[in-house]
């Protein structure tokens, strides 16, 4: 299965777009030291709960990249959970353009499967998705 390599046009930076609940990030892989900025804010600041933190350091410590390469994220949209498994998933794609050789692993870990889970709209006489009016007897 051929995996999509996006380059940016101006300088060759790796992209990479997820996209989680109603969650989009569009990451940017470029040569460098280990740095991490989503929403121009420093990693440890923007993801303040170690899981979310882990989620996106996973595919890091797949590749063995952890410290060759800088990574730019702009996110928007949903929670904090949901960002951070668009951002790994964008970070995953991104590596792949980055390294092909990638790819396998990537794919084998699961970090390249989309999560097609959505929340259920509200239907029409009930509260919410699912929850209807309550029950009075008399």
């Amino acid at each position: 299965m051929p995996a999509v390599v996006r380059k940016c046009k101006s300088n060759q930076d790796s992209l990479g777009t997820g996209r989680r609940k109603s969650s989009v990030a569009r990451v940017r892989v470029r040569p460098g030291k280990g740095q991490i900025t989503i929403n121009k804010r420093p990693f440890e600041d923007y993801f303040r709960f170690a899981q979310n933190r882990r989620a996106v350091l996973e595919v890091l410590e797949l590749t063995g990249n952890t410290d060759d390469v800088d990574v730019i994220v702009r996110c928007h949209g949903g929670g904090t959970t949901g960002q951070a498994g668009a951002v790994r998933m964008g970070l995953a794609r991104a590596m792949v353009s980055h390294n092909e050789e990638n790819f396998l692993a990537l794919r084998s870990g699961g970090f390249l499967t989309r999560d097609s889970r959505m929340s259920e709209r509200k239907k029409p006489g009930l509260h919410g998705a699912r929850r209807g009016s309550q029950f009075s007897k008399r």
